[in-house]
């Protein structure tokens, strides 16, 4: 029998963030099957993360980041270095890293002797304007001991360029996402437009990334059809710097009045509301240009909220045909054409049924466990180099 162990994960903020909540919903469900699990994240806000963890977990104070993007990675990179020299944060049988920013911390903790490796999961790999970005990105997964990935897309990414991960998917709790309402519903509402048409919700706040442009757009034409239509874009709390995109949004936003006035912006959304939220919209609109997973997807689906995405990998690779409404990202026209049939009652219906069935088979103990063998074999070769 393997014996428990002794993990630190690190991410790279206390903000909900796909990778964040990946991350503490892994360290949760290693926690439930008998390991010892601490979470350790920069914390701007002095809040700690953003909901109650069911693990150890170590939010660490940082000062205000950098406005430039480079120079907020750097800093954020010392500050981990900094926390992890400076507390008591040896005996751990592994380090395992979420993001760059963390991945690059361990990377010179290792260089300077103080661990012997660290494991790393990749989400997705992004090209940043930036040469020494891309270098730190690539530095973050060149020294790690072993790979873990979300989705066969980016499994097979790597495998493309001669390096081996393990796959290990994503999950839903789908005791909290689920269709029942609760009072969660009616504190939400006072927040949300009011009217009689269909509410569409977007995810990820106004970033190049998730396409929100493009949503803008065909949400355009959308009106011309529906014009009792109404947007809600949800989130966009990030490390990254999106200001340029996000004025080339806004700047289209404010050139179209009537858009702008069918338009919500909620920005963060407490952990505790999300259920209410897609509970709350008539689809979900994701047409990200790339994901690692897309674990909102999920989330919806187990919210019984249907759903217009990408017809693009990893969505191909865990949502059947019959369980979203696809689109062309490319194509806003493409994009409108999918969030007005998914207003189908029939159309609507299937994906419900057919996207709970998709969440049920993803669970959060089956991603840790999908886990184990390679940290076991990463601490039993350490132990072999120690004998």
């Amino acid at each position: 029998m393997n014996r428990s162990l002794r993990i630190a994960m690190l991410a790279h903020s206390t903000n909900p963030r796909g990778g964040v909540v990946h991350a503490l919903h892994l360290s949760e469900a290693l926690a439930d099957l008998g390991h010892e699990v601490v979470l350790h994240a920069p914390d701007a806000s002095g809040k700690g993360f953003f909901r109650a963890a069911g693990c150890g977990v170590r939010p660490f104070p940082v000062g205000p980041a950098p406005a430039d993007m480079t120079a907020m990675v750097i800093r954020r990179i010392e500050d981990y270095v900094r926390h992890f020299e400076e507390k008591d944060v040896s005996g751990f049988d592994l380090y395992h890293a979420h993001d760059g920013i963390s991945g690059n911390a361990l990377a010179t903790l290792k260089a300077r002797g103080r661990i012997s490796g660290f494991m790393r999961t990749v989400h997705h790999v992004d090209n940043f304007a930036d040469p020494h970005l891309n270098h730190l990105q690539a530095r973050s997964i060149d020294e790690a001991a072993g790979l873990f990935t979300v989705s066969d897309h980016w499994r097979t990414w790597f495998a493309e360029r001669g390096r081996d991960s393990v796959k290990v998917g994503n999950g839903v709790d789908m005791t909290r996402f689920s269709p029942d309402r609760d009072e969660s519903d009616l504190r939400l509402a006072g927040r949300l437009p009011r009217g009689a048409g269909p509410v569409f919700l977007a995810v990820g706040g106004v970033e190049r990334r998730k396409n929100t442009l493009g949503i803008l757009r065909a949400f355009a034409q959308v009106l011309a059809v529906r014009p009792d239509a109404r947007l809600i874009i949800a989130g966009g709390v990030s490390l990254l710097d999106h200001r340029t995109y996000q004025a080339a949004f806004s700047a289209e936003l404010a050139a179209r009045p009537h858009l702008a006035a069918a338009v919500t912006f909620l920005g963060g959304v407490a952990d505790e509301d999300m259920p209410a939220l897609f509970r709350s919209a008539d689809a979900l609109v994701f047409p990200s240009l790339m994901e690692g997973f897309g674990l909102v997807v999920l989330e919806a689906m187990a919210s019984g909220l249907p759903v217009v995405v990408s017809s693009v990998t990893p969505f191909t690779e865990y949502v059947p045909s019959d369980a979203a409404v696809w689109c062309d990202p490319r194509r806003a026209s493409s994009i409108a054409d999918a969030m007005l049939t998914v207003l189908s009652p029939r159309i609507r219906q299937g994906c419900i049924e057919a996207g709970r069935r998709v969440a049920a088979r993803h669970d959060w103990r089956s991603v840790a466990m999908a886990h184990l063998p390679a940290y076991y074999a990463f601490t039993g070769s350490k132990e072999m180099a120690h004998a």
